[in-house]
């Protein structure tokens, strides 16, 4: 009986021991097979300093071509530091001088007290002027000035209006007014017009108001759409807007012409019949 029981307890001891030998070799082989923490660390520097790389490049790129373009908008003295050994130079009053060594460029600016400027890089050889400090300021001035005329790019403001073509004369007074003020800030003006319910309205009545409204604003404005029928034919349409610069030139001709002829029409053009002494 006694041995009975020890032959229990030697086996049961052996599988205790065959389960705790197999847990610890089993920890032991996940620990070796999972991925060693330093292969990932290593790898990641590789790809931070390519990351960086790559946006340092660009910063530069765009930090050189905004320096491209204030180069090309304004007129800059570029002084001594002249990149290239030969250069084409030209004087202040715009004469050619031909190919020079930037040495010889530097010794003619001190000796005359002037500026040199930088005309063509894209030329071969680069292009450069020679220019007196007030040269350049009335250049940059001129430059300025060129900026401003410019058009500006951009969506076009339209105002509308819509009226009947019964309204008082003093209301389209006041309409013609504000669209005045609307076209000088080269706005555009939609004007509508609804037919008014009297049958005994002439049909060219809301025409006529059209070209009331433009006769208020000579050489300020014109049609950039005519009057249309619209609302099945009760209501007319048009659009106004300023006048371009060839427009306005042509309006202006045409006064001048307009002047002349009223001019010989009421005798100032013909000779005087007075004989002088």
């Amino acid at each position: 009986m006694a041995a009975l029981l020890l032959k229990k307890l030697t086996l049961q001891i052996i599988k205790t021991e065959s389960k705790c030998i197999g847990r610890c070799f089993g920890k032991y082989m996940v620990q070796k097979t999972a991925p060693a923490p330093l292969s990932l660390a290593a790898s990641a520097p590789r790809l931070t300093s390519l990351i960086h790389a790559k946006c340092f490049s660009t910063v530069e790129d765009t930090q050189d071509n905004r320096k491209r373009k204030t180069n090309n908008r304004t007129l800059t003295n570029t002084g001594r530091k002249i990149h290239a050994r030969i250069i084409r130079v030209f004087d202040e009053k715009g004469s050619d001088l031909g190919n020079m060594h930037r040495a010889e460029v530097i010794k003619l600016m001190d000796e005359q007290n002037l500026r040199l400027v930088q005309r063509s890089a894209s030329a071969d050889p680069p292009e450069y002027q020679l220019m007196t400090g007030m040269q350049i300021h009335q250049e940059r001035l001129r430059l300025r000035e060129q900026e401003k005329a410019k058009p500006k790019t951009g969506p076009v403001v339209i105002k509308e209006l819509i009226f009947s073509s019964n309204i008082s004369q003093h209301d389209l007074d006041t309409k013609s007014k504000q669209i005045q003020h609307w076209i000088e800030k080269k706005y555009h003006v939609q004007i509508t017009i609804k037919k008014g319910k009297n049958a005994n309205e002439p049909e060219n009545k809301t025409e006529e108001i059209f070209h009331q409204i433009l006769q208020t604003m000579p050489g300020i404005a014109t049609f950039l759409s005519r009057p249309q029928a619209v609302r099945g034919g009760r209501a007319l349409m048009c659009v106004l807007c300023h006048l371009s610069k060839n427009e306005d030139k042509e309006h202006a001709d045409s006064q001048i012409k307009k002047r002349d002829t009223l001019n010989k029409e009421n005798g100032n053009g013909r000779d005087s019949d007075v004989v002088c002494p």
